[in-house]
């Protein structure tokens, strides 16, 4: 459901289309092979040793594996508290991995953790309604570079305020480094980087909507993360002025395109909104979500009319996924797990650009892409 990881995928196969009025032209295509999408690291950090927190998870396992076959010369330590689930993983990514105990809540442990390392990666979500950075704070104390899948608006933006701290330590620091907010934040500026490039308008509204079948493959943690969000007050901004709305209201029908259709989708409170209004500079901006089979939408929406200190409740809403998860998991087998973003850029005299990510499976490092333009 709601939020996902995009360090479990990488950008292997992309195809770039101009479309004016009914013409279509292929501006760029290219394919590659897994075994051709290796990277080729300085000689300096080829043996980094990265660390993935939450190491034994779908979201940081799928993580740990892109990671191991973008990059087979990197030592990586998955990181749980699971050892039997760590072990399978280990068997999975080969030696040149290995497996660490870490309470990303006990500062003890996960300072030590990080004391070996390079590199870490923090997919131990959800990241909504937690109260502090710990990793962060601790990659910056270690001065260990730090990347994170967040997709919680407070949590990003509580991240970003360590910037000037991460400057003074010498420590890249990266939030929202995910599929969404992540790869849709860069569709998104690359759609305003033409527009004013190209001198057809002045960006107006900016429109993300997210498709998702059942979890997308990507465990509990999602689940979570979807009912914490039905806490929330949606964020959006309209002409400039920031606007509070009910989580999964404003249901609308958007066309994800080939394989995937049309879907219906709903506000939520993503961080990408702020930060593309803020940062780009786009006056209206808004975030929808959907998901299938259908009734997992219907039942998302009935979720709202609980209390809102319920949804906002860590604890409770575990034990609430630890009820529906057994559903969950046997409904995802029908559904699967294809994903899709589409992102709509509309301009000052009638230009609407859409830029669309699709793929069959979450959980694979692959996508296409299609960039559109034109006038409605």
């Amino acid at each position: 459901m709601a939020g996902a990881s995009l360090s479990s995928l990488h950008l292997k196969s992309a195809a770039i289309r101009i479309r004016t009025s009914s013409t279509i032209v292929n501006v760029a295509s290219a394919t590659e092979t897994q075994t051709s999408s290796q990277v080729q690291l300085p000689r300096k950090t080829r043996n980094s040793r990265v660390l993935v927190l939450g190491g034994t998870g779908r979201v940081g396992g799928s993580t740990a594996i892109a990671l191991s076959n973008l990059c087979p010369d990197l030592q990586i330590i998955v990181a749980g508290r699971n050892r039997e689930k760590g072990a399978e993983m280990l068997t999975t990514l080969g030696g040149n991995s290995e497996f660490c105990d870490v309470d990303i809540n006990n500062e003890k442990s996960l300072e030590a953790a990080l004391e070996d390392a390079d590199l870490v990666v923090h997919a131990a979500g959800p990241f909504q309604q937690a109260e502090k950075c710990t990793v962060l704070e601790a990659a910056l104390k270690t001065k260990t570079a730090y990347v994170d899948v967040c997709d919680d608006t407070a949590y990003a933006f509580r991240a970003k305020s360590f910037h000037d701290r991460a400057v003074a330590a010498n420590v890249p620091a990266i939030t929202t480094g995910g599929i969404y907010p992540g790869v849709s934040n860069v569709m998104a500026a690359e759609l305003v980087r033409v527009a004013r490039s190209e001198n057809k308008g002045k960006p107006e509204r900016l429109r993300f909507f997210y498709y998702t079948a059942g979890t997308g493959g990507a465990g509990p943690t999602i689940l979570a993360t979807s009912f914490l969000l039905l806490g929330e007050e949606v964020v959006a901004f309209n002409k400039g002025e920031k606007i509070k709305l009910r989580p999964y209201s404003g249901m609308l029908k958007i066309d994800f395109g080939k394989g995937i259709g049309k879907k219906d989708v709903y506000l939520l409170n993503l961080p990408e909104v702020r930060s593309t209004h803020e940062v780009l500079g786009v006056p209206t901006v808004s975030a929808r979500f959907g998901t299938a089979p259908f009734f997992w939408n219907w039942a998302m929406e009935a979720m709202t009319i609980l209390p809102a200190e319920l949804l906002r409740d860590r604890s409770k809403v575990q034990q609430m996924v630890q009820m529906f998860d057994p559903v969950v998991r046997a409904v995802d087998e029908i559904a699967g797990e294809r994903v899709s973003m589409r992102v709509d850029l509309d301009c000052s005299g009638g230009r609407n650009t859409v830029s669309v990510f699709s793929h069959k499976r979450l959980s694979v490092w692959n996508c296409n892409i299609c960039i559109c333009s034109g006038s409605s």
